[in-house]
């Protein structure tokens, strides 16, 4: 993009800034409401799913913070797939490290309130962040984890690309990715580079 069409190498920085300004202001109501959730690790999933609405370079000028907040009210609607949570669930029973593979700024937030559940349910389990290492898109680098307060290891995959091209990935992601016992990989951009990789993962996208 940049190279070719002659576009900001960071076109995407002030829609970063406000998503991430929107999410955090609203993390300690929706943190609470997780916590009170009959299963808070599967209410918070639902909430990381939601979050994935946050895709700027998908619906540009679409993305509509007054339309997020009616879908803050309801999690209940996006639904999971039952027998792939149980899934989920069970292979974090035996897990001691996790990936997890974010996608958009803003959505970052959503993320850490389910890695803290998690981290909650599964004390025992390690929890790495993976950010992108260059602007793509929308897309979270370190200064979004940052800003977020993640309480958990980051790493950045070293490269500016839209999802996680594997080929294009440092050594310190291809390790995590291989050491890891769950993977999670939000968004459709990390869906369509690394379905079929070889590695299982879990996806979840809206």
């Amino acid at each position: 993009y940049v190279r070719h069409y002659g576009l900001p190498h960071d076109r995407f920085r002030e829609e970063k800034r406000r998503s991430n300004e929107y999410v955090k202001e609203r993390l300690p109501r929706i943190r609470q409401k997780v916590q009170k959730s009959e299963d808070p690790i599967y209410t918070a999933l639902q909430y990381a799913i939601m979050g994935n609405y946050i895709d700027f370079s998908a619906l540009g000028k679409n993305v509509s913070f007054d339309a997020l907040e009616q879908m803050l009210e309801q999690p209940e609607k996006f639904e999971v797939d039952k027998t792939v949570y149980r899934q989920f669930r069970a292979e974090l029973d035996r897990a001691e490290k996790m990936l997890y593979i974010t996608d958009n700024a803003g959505e970052i937030g959503f993320d850490l309130l389910l890695a803290e559940e998690l981290q909650k349910c599964y004390v025992n389990l390690k929890i790495t962040f993976c950010v992108r290492g260059k602007p793509a898109l929308n897309d979270a680098m370190r200064e979004d984890a940052a800003f977020m307060e993640l309480p958990f290891p980051v790493i950045d995959n070293g490269n500016g690309v839209g999802g996680t091209e594997l080929s294009l990935c440092n050594q310190q992601t291809l390790d995590a990715l291989s050491d890891a016992h769950v993977v999670l990989a939000k968004g459709m951009g990390n869906t369509e580079t690394l379905y079929g990789c070889g590695h299982h993962i879990f996806y979840a996208f809206l």
